[in-house]
């Protein structure tokens, strides 16, 4: 059994601890309001900027365009978003499970565009390339950012370095709700099923290559960027959410410990009387 001095030690330990992650969990709750607002606020925008991509190009025809062949590079691209911190559950587990997950990007052939640390560090350990490292944006994401991002990846297309890229982030859903998506962004795909009959064609004015040079870029840019928005929500709710359950965990751990304690004392008071009682009798 543990002595009374080991108890008090591991539950003022333990206190510490629980003070810390209570600190954390209210850090991450007032960070959640403001990015929570942020990613609901622009996610009808993003989300209508996909649709009507989508739209276009189902009433277009077959076209012959740079962003919507695959050419004959081998090597992929992948945008892993995640953190640059850790204590947020699964949050960037999550994320590199996803991409090594998906046979479309096996290691050996993709180059890895890492916005936040953690998914860098445990990606290249993994045997990704990392081509770039954008930890920065995700400390507080601009949309010059994105588009920084979104021109690079394209210049590597365009030159075929890299016939695909991918998008991975956690989607927000809510407080507790957060989940791990993966998209391709270019080349530039139909959802599965959608019909192109029926439809009344798209006419470019002044020509569908100009339209497309102007409006893609465009697209894969706010992809990126809200992906971003919703990623730093999500990472504080599961932030939040992990800190609470440690508080709760500490919260317990500290009342069993407490118990231990005052059962060693009394059992520490009982020995020392039955010791006293005995040396008493002895005497007499």
């Amino acid at each position: 059994m543990a002595s009374i001095r080991d108890i008090k030690r591991r539950r003022d330990s333990i206190s510490s601890t629980e003070q810390i992650t209570k600190a954390m969990k209210l850090i991450s709750t007032v960070k959640l309001q403001k990015s929570k607002a942020r990613a609901e606020e622009s996610k009808p925008y993003y989300d209508m900027m996909y649709d009507t991509i989508g739209s276009i190009l189902r009433k277009s025809g077959s076209i012959d365009h740079k962003y919507l062949q695959t050419g004959n590079a081998k090597r992929k691209a992948v945008i892993a978003i995640t953190s640059n911190r850790g204590l947020a559950g699964g949050y960037n587990s999550n994320i590199v499970k996803l991409v090594n997950g998906d046979e479309r990007l096996a290691p050996e052939l993709t180059d890895v565009y890492a916005i936040g640390r953690k998914g860098k560090e445990s990606l290249g350990k993994k045997g990704y390339t990392i081509a770039e490292d954008y930890s920065d944006v995700i400390n507080e994401p601009i949309y010059r950012d994105a588009a920084d991002i979104t021109m690079e990846l394209l210049d590597a297309f365009e030159q075929k370095q890299i016939g695909e890229i991918y998008l991975a982030y956690t989607s927000f859903k809510n407080t507790v709700t957060q989940v791990p998506t993966l998209k391709k962004l270019l080349p530039v795909e139909l959802e599965e099923g959608s019909e192109k009959t029926d439809l009344t064609l798209m006419n470019y004015e002044p020509d569908e290559d100009q339209v497309l040079d102007s409006i893609i870029p465009k697209y894969m840019s706010s992809l990126i960027y809200g992906a971003l928005l919703e990623a730093v929500a999500s990472e504080n709710g599961a932030r939040m959410t992990a800190m609470d359950s440690a508080t709760n965990n500490a919260e317990e751990m500290i009342e069993e410990l407490g118990l231990a304690y005052n059962r060693a004392r009394q059992g520490a008071i009982t020995q020392e009387l039955t010791e006293i009682i005995a040396g008493a009798n002895a005497i007499s």
